[in-house]
């Protein structure tokens, strides 16, 4: 194993220059710094957590609690803000166990702090982890965790589509993303569906809102292909998130019909994937670098303030693509 002896002997300096050149101290010449930083990883150098938390009581590490490899939305967003951390020095473990076994994992790790998804099915049922002294900081779970939280104020945002569609002159909208299983963070959307609707004045019925297995491509695809097999058919549809998105479009295609002139789309999830999509969707939500600054400044926060808890709320923004167009009177039965 490379250590800082070994590097300090290659570079020709001092023990306690290499080590303050791997910590990004001010004290150390940028020329000198840079000289270093390219042995260390010309030999394959790699900190030793446990050590370095000895010296600064700081493992410059933290620990993210998965909920799923396969969701698109948060796949983009962890990468981003794992991007972010890494530009301020810190590293990113993730753990898609438990929310008990991840954080004891962590804990074996000496993290700095821990961010946990709010998708996670046990997050709301898990054991108050405060007394482990380690911050941790929820993405998407503001209201019913005890922790410091960063969330989309999702209600706005399906409140957005909703108003975008309807200025369209539609009157038949649907949403598909209610899965079987109750999930705190796809119920604020849906009832803000409900509410917006309603006080629109716009036709709403019990196959309004489609429910589905869960959130992943099939599930919008399943949902959507029910829905358009329907002899009424809603002239336009607000998802739960790309994914669903993405399923939502296949079923169209394969019904031989056309977006927006059969069916307009307006899809959560402010991704710049959206635009990339076989036909750009217009979306709702907040773009994905805004969440990333937001969420990697509150981490730094937290490991700064430990005992400082609070709640961030993101306000959405709508991004009109060519998903959507005005009512066609000959497109689908309303």
């Amino acid at each position: 194993m490379v250590t800082i002896k070994d590097i300090a002997e290659q570079a020709g300096v001092s023990f306690s220059t290499v080590s303050k050149a791997l910590r990004d101290s001010p004290l150390v010449k940028h020329k000198t710094k840079q000289h270093i930083l390219s042995i260390a990883k010309e030999m394959g150098y790699q900190p030793n957590l446990a050590a370095r938390s000895l010296v600064s009581r700081r493992s410059g590490a933290i620990g993210v609690v998965w909920p799923s490899i396969e969701r698109a939305a948060l796949s983009s967003l962890i990468t981003r803000v794992n991007a972010e951390l890494e530009s301020h020095g810190y590293i990113t473990l993730l753990s898609i166990s438990s929310i008990e076994t991840a954080i004891e994992t962590f804990r074996r790790y000496q993290v700095d702090a821990i961010l946990v998804f709010g998708d996670r099915d046990d997050l709301s049922g898990s054991s108050d982890l405060r007394p482990l002294q380690i911050p941790i900081l929820t993405y998407g779970a503001a209201g019913y965790t005890p922790y410091s939280a960063i969330d989309v104020n999702r209600g706005q945002a399906v409140r957005l589509a909703v108003r975008h569609l309807a200025d369209l002159g539609h009157r038949d909208i649907a949403y598909i993303g209610e899965p079987k299983s109750y999930d705190p963070l796809q119920a604020v959307k849906i009832e803000a569906f409900r509410e917006e609707t309603a006080r629109l004045g716009l036709s709403i019925t019990e196959g309004s809102i489609l429910r589905m297995a869960g959130l992943e491509f099939h599930d919008g695809y399943t949902a959507a292909r029910a829905m358009l097999e329907r002899e009424a058919r809603p002239t336009a549809v607000i998802s739960g998130g790309i994914d669903i998105t993405r399923g939502i479009i296949r079923a169209v295609s394969e019904q031989r019909l056309q977006i927006p002139q059969d069916l307009s789309i307006v899809s959560y999830d402010n991704l710049p994937e959206m635009e990339k999509i076989e036909i750009p969707v217009t979306a709702v939500g907040v773009a994905i670098s805004d969440i990333t600054s937001v969420i990697a400044a509150a981490m730094i926060e937290l490991i700064e303030a430990p005992a400082s808890v609070k709640t961030v709320y993101l306000e959405p923004e709508l991004v009109v693509r060519s998903s959507t167009a005005r009512r066609f009177t000959s497109g689908l039965s309303s």
